[in-house]
C-alpha cells in the first residue's frame, strides 16, 4: 500500500469511528459493541499518529473526507445509536451552537489520549454555528439530524480589520450530507438550523502546520460591502458581537 492509499483508508476508518466513539459514553450503544469499537479505535488512534506524521495537502484531505462522507451509510449507523438517549438531558442554548461530547467509558484497550479532536453540536431553530474562519486547522462536518442552511466562503485576504471573501456554497443540509474546511478551500462557514433542533458531528485537526500560527475561530460578518469578482468586504468581530448578529 503507497502512503496516499495508506492515507485514504486512515481518514476513512478515523472519521468512522471517532464518530462511533462520541456515541459510546452515553450508553446509546449497546454493551456487546463497545470493547469491539474499543479495538477498533486502539488501531485507529495508532495508525491517526502516523497519518500526522505524514505529508498529506490540506486540499487533499478535503478530498478524502468528502469521498468518505459521500459512502456513509447515516441510516445504518445511526441503527446502533438511540439519538435521543443521547442528548435528552441537553439543554439547547438560547443563541448559539451547544457543543458537547460524550464522556467515553473505561474501556480495556481504547487509549485515552486521541491526537484528533471530534465533538457534536445542537441547535435549536434558527440558531447557528455562526459565520467564521479558522487558522491552522481542517475540519468536517457532517449533519446528524435536522435541516440547516449552510454557506461557505474561500477566504482571499485579510487586514486588521476586514477579511475579503468569495461566496462558495450556498444550500439546504441534510441528514448525511456534509462539508469539510481547511486554510486553502472553503475556510469561512456559517450553518443556520431551520428545523426545530439540529445535530452536527464535527471532527477537527488542530494546528496542521506546526510552524504556522495556533488554531483558532476568526469571527467576521459576510453581509458586507460587495467588491467586484463576487468578492465580500467582510467584518471582522469579536465572537460576542458574532453571537449576538447571528447565533
Amino acid at each position: 500500500m503507497d502512503r496516499r492509499e495508506f492515507a485514504s483508508q486512515t481518514l476513512g476508518t478515523l472519521l468512522t469511528y471517532s464518530l462511533l466513539e462520541t456515541v459510546l459514553g452515553s450508553n446509546a450503544v449497546a454493551g456487546p459493541l463497545k470493547p469491539v469499537a474499543a479495538k477498533w479505535l486502539s488501531d485507529i488512534n495508532q495508525m491517526s499518529q502516523d497519518l500526522k506524521g505524514q505529508t498529506l495537502k490540506q486540499i487533499e484531505w478535503q478530498q478524502q473526507v468528502e469521498q468518505l462522507f459521500s459512502q456513509v451509510n447515516l441510516a445504518e449507523f445511526l441503527s446502533y445509536v438511540d439519538l435521543p438517549t443521547l442528548t435528552k438531558n441537553l439543554k439547547l442554548k438560547e443563541r448559539g451552537e451547544l457543543s458537547f461530547r460524550a464522556k467515553f467509558p473505561k474501556v480495556e484497550g481504547l487509549p485515552t489520549d486521541l491526537v484528533f479532536g471530534h465533538q457534536m453540536f445542537a441547535l435549536r431553530k434558527n440558531r447557528s454555528v455562526v459565520p467564521h474562519g479558522h487558522n491552522n486547522m481542517a475540519t468536517a462536518f457532517l449533519v446528524l439530524e435536522g435541516d440547516f442552511i449552510g454557506k461557505h466562503y474561500d477566504r482571499l485576504e485579510d487586514t486588521r480589520e476586514y477579511m475579503i471573501i468569495r461566496p462558495t456554497i450556498d444550500q439546504t443540509f441534510k441528514p448525511g450530507q456534509y462539508s469539510t474546511v481547511s486554510d486553502h478551500k472553503d475556510n469561512v462557514h456559517w450553518f443556520k438550523a431551520t428545523s426545530d433542533k439540529g445535530y452536527i458531528f464535527n471532527i477537527h485537526v488542530l494546528n496542521v502546520d506546526p510552524e504556522n500560527k495556533r488554531s483558532g475561530r476568526i469571527y467576521i460578518d459576510p453581509n458586507g460591502e460587495k467588491l467586484s469578482g463576487g468578492r465580500v468586504k467582510a467584518e471582522r468581530l469579536q465572537s460576542a458581537e458574532a453571537y449576538r448578529r447571528f447565533g
